[in-house]
């Protein structure tokens, strides 16, 4: 009688593990993205990081207007849209996202205010792993120097896009009111109801004989190294590492885990630089 109790478990373990769907959402950051498989992501980048799923075609890539505050239907509407819609279609029951930069904090968003739409409970009630690469979850000084109109403006604004309502809600004591007010996961703060965990980027490189300084463009990778001026010696060049380690929890800082223990600037954290897609897609 045990023996076909004991049978019977395993088969009805296996059954719902086979009913599981897995699926992995790719979400970019601060943006207007019509083509994000192509111009954010790369088609390199997501097609490694999909290899670590059962079934390689149950992702998605998100292409939302991300120069919108966060709770802005073109933002986190835009998002719960097109979310909902993968749930549906893939009959997905297990999601994993991986977001990139402000993208972290509109998926913190929806994970923190499961009243604000009707279609943000079953999301929450599928994701059970969020990826943030880079997270600008403590905002940055740069988007404050955006804001004041002084000489970052322009030379930032392939980066931030200029003053757009993105930047403005990414300045430091803005992201501050929001962590304290309205989302979840930071210091002193509720826990995030699954668990969220970034990828730290500590420096940038852009010696123009190191062919390490040419992935994700050589051109990036010297703006960033003029920005990282005015942040903290621990930065990718666009956020400070405080800014990126303030929701959930670090998994890991670059230059632990990454081939040739190399930085990741904060353009490279969203490319197939030094191991991270093979990092990501075991990670899946």
């Amino acid at each position: 009688m045990k023996t076909k109790l004991l049978i019977l478990a395993i088969a009805l373990g296996l059954s719902q593990g086979a009913m599981a769907a897995q699926g992995v959402a790719f979400i970019h950051g601060t943006g207007h993205q019509t083509d994000a498989y192509n111009d954010y992501w790369t088609g390199s980048f997501v097609n490694t990081v999909r290899q670590g799923l059962r079934k390689t075609s149950n992702y998605t890539v998100i292409n939302c207007d991300f120069e919108q505050y966060m709770w802005a239907d073109g933002a986190a509407g835009c998002l719960a849209t097109q979310l909902t819609s993968f749930i549906k279609n893939n009959k997905i029951t297990k999601l994993t996202l991986i977001t990139h930069s402000n993208g972290g904090n509109v998926v913190r968003w929806i994970l923190s205010n499961p009243t604000w739409d009707s279609r943000y409970p079953n999301i929450i009630n599928k994701v059970t792993h969020t990826i943030a690469l880079a997270p600008s979850s403590g905002g940055t000084p740069l988007a404050d120097a955006v804001v004041a109109g002084n000489s970052f403006e322009q030379s930032l604004g392939w980066l931030l896009g200029y003053a757009n309502d993105a930047v403005k809600q990414q300045q430091v004591s803005w992201m501050a009111s929001y962590n304290a007010q309205w989302l979840y996961g930071t210091p002193n703060r509720p826990s995030l109801p699954s668990h969220f965990e970034s990828v730290v980027g500590s420096d940038v490189d852009s010696a123009i004989w190191d062919s390490d300084s040419y992935c994700g463009g050589y051109q990036n990778q010297v703006a960033l190294e003029v920005t990282q001026n005015w942040l903290d010696s621990c930065s990718d060049g666009f956020l400070n590492c405080s800014s990126q380690s303030m929701a959930g929890v670090i998994w890991f800082t670059d230059k632990s885990r990454t081939q040739g223990r190399e930085p990741l600037s904060h353009q490279q954290s969203r490319r197939d630089c030094f191991g991270l897609g093979d990092m990501l897609k075991n990670r899946i």
